[in-house]
């Protein structure tokens, strides 16, 4: 797995790429929450993302709980179909915004 951060104006676009399992998430979680900083903006490329366990679904609730702490807007881009299928079905998609690219999630 691999994590590239670009800084944007107010926050940070991550690109994720690989699965996020649970020999991965503590790393997405160590990188990603102190990126949720007052009012920033963070976007999670997950384009590249081919599998999540729950393990990445437990990563990803707590980096939303972190931005809603810092009242930080987090938006989900690029889900595949059956990680949507798979957050729609826990719930846990109803917690997100997501996107279907950068653009539309900076706009």
């Amino acid at each position: 797995m691999e994590i590239k951060i670009n800084s944007i104006e107010n926050g940070h676009i991550v690109v994720i790429e690989g699965e996020i399992d649970s020999s991965s998430a503590p790393d997405v979680t160590e990188t990603i929450i102190p990126l949720a900083t007052e009012k920033s903006n963070i976007i999670l490329d997950m384009t590249k993302v081919e599998y999540m366990s729950s393990a990445g679904l437990r990563t990803l609730l707590s980096i939303h709980r972190q931005a809603v702490a810092k009242e930080a807007k987090l938006t989900l881009v690029g889900l595949s179909e059956d990680i949507k299928d798979t957050m729609a079905v826990t719930g846990f998609l109803n917690f997100f915004i997501v996107s279907d690219s950068v653009e539309n999630a900076l706009a």
